[in-house]
């Protein structure tokens, strides 16, 4: 549908898109008009993406060895949306949860891969904007389809994804000083779950100071000497501290987390994730059976209160986090005879909004 020239041959005056029910076909179509210098993607569920490993690893060990080869030119960016994903499966089940294909991504040449996490309508439009303009890349790109939460201005996130990560100051209330605790999120739905958590927080420990990471990046979180895209050490205390806990939701599973930082200061991350808990339920309960729902959340926050931060914090703070703890766990109590009654999830999680 875009303009067309004298030159143009057999082009439709009417856009095609092609689809069939085959990932390994339509991942050869892609890869094949790519070589003709267009620009494209493949879209796919996360859990069946895997069914390409193999052709994505034979593409991107020939993208490096091109590059290693004067005359040959750059071609357009091999680009992968995973819009039906790990948390928004409450209808297909345990056999449709994986998101694993990242781990496989990021094992290969640094200066090939890119992985990004937009946590709304926004940030995708502004990632894939950058990811139709890159050559020579392979751009995996993880956003549900669901209706959702839209937390950034369109401008606002084009700088954040510029950024690839930062401190959501109007989700924070450590300006000014340094924050007791860390909350971090990197994916949609972990997104959401880390602001319902931080409001909850914000409201019964108001005295906590808490800073709001969201990572959109995930190769923002490598050392700059392992990949292009990542932080100086400097950089990535500036974020997230050397001494603070952080509080890690993720959108895939925790080890990924745990092996980027692995060599940053004081690593003092308590990654939630995926851990392979899953069946046909709502789509809150999903986040509940592998714990990175907002309660459990505020729980990790609450037992870092009382194992790590109690000597920093004012007596009001440790005390009431006691309390806090309990109400999570009768919540989530209520929330699972709500779910075995009704077969739906409780308005006060599908109608939640930020309001602070």
């Amino acid at each position: 549908m875009g303009r067309k020239t004298a030159e143009d041959d057999r082009i439709s005056s009417d856009g095609r898109v092609i689809e069939m029910l085959s990932e390994h076909q339509c991942e050869g179509w892609l890869e094949g008009y790519l070589l003709t210098g267009g620009h494209g993607l493949i879209n796919s569920y996360e859990a069946f993406i895997h069914i390409i490993t193999s052709m994505f690893n034979q593409h991107c060990k020939w993208m490096k060895t091109c590059s290693d080869i004067s005359w040959r030119n750059n071609l357009p960016s091999l680009n992968i949306l995973l819009s039906s994903h790990v948390w928004r499966q409450d209808h297909n089940g345990f056999t449709h949860q994986d998101p694993g294909f990242l781990g496989h991504v990021v094992s290969k040449k640094p200066a090939i891969i890119r992985v990004y996490l937009p946590p709304d309508t926004n940030c995708l439009l502004s990632v894939f904007h950058h990811c139709l303009k890159t050559e020579h890349k392979v751009n995996v790109v993880v956003c549900g389809k669901h209706v959702a939460p839209q937390w950034l201005t369109m401008e606002e996130a084009r700088d954040h994804c510029a950024a690839g990560l930062g401190v959501w100051e109007w989700a924070s209330n450590d300006k000014g000083g340094e924050p007791d605790i860390v909350m971090a999120c990197a994916g949609d739905v972990p997104t959401l779950e880390a602001l319902a958590a931080t409001s909850i927080l914000r409201k019964k420990l108001p005295g906590l100071r808490i800073r709001f990471v969201n990572v959109v990046n995930l190769m923002r979180m490598c050392p700059k000497e392992q990949h292009p895209h990542g932080l100086s050490d400097n950089h990535f205390d500036s974020l997230f501290t050397t001494k603070k806990a952080v509080i890690f939701a993720f959108h895939g599973v925790p080890h990924l987390v745990e092996k980027l930082v692995y060599k940053r200061k004081g690593r003092n991350f308590n990654v939630k994730g995926y851990n392979e808990e899953g069946t046909i339920s709502t789509a809150f309960d999903m986040t509940v059976m592998n714990k990175i729902d907002r309660f459990h959340l505020v729980i990790d926050v609450c037992d870092k209160i009382e194992h790590e931060l109690f000597e920093y914090l004012s007596p009001e703070i440790k005390f009431s986090a006691v309390y806090l703890r309990q109400d999570m766990h009768t919540i989530l109590t209520k929330h699972k005879n709500y779910i075995a009654e009704f077969g739906i999830d409780m308005s006060e999680i599908t109608e939640w909004k930020w309001d602070l």
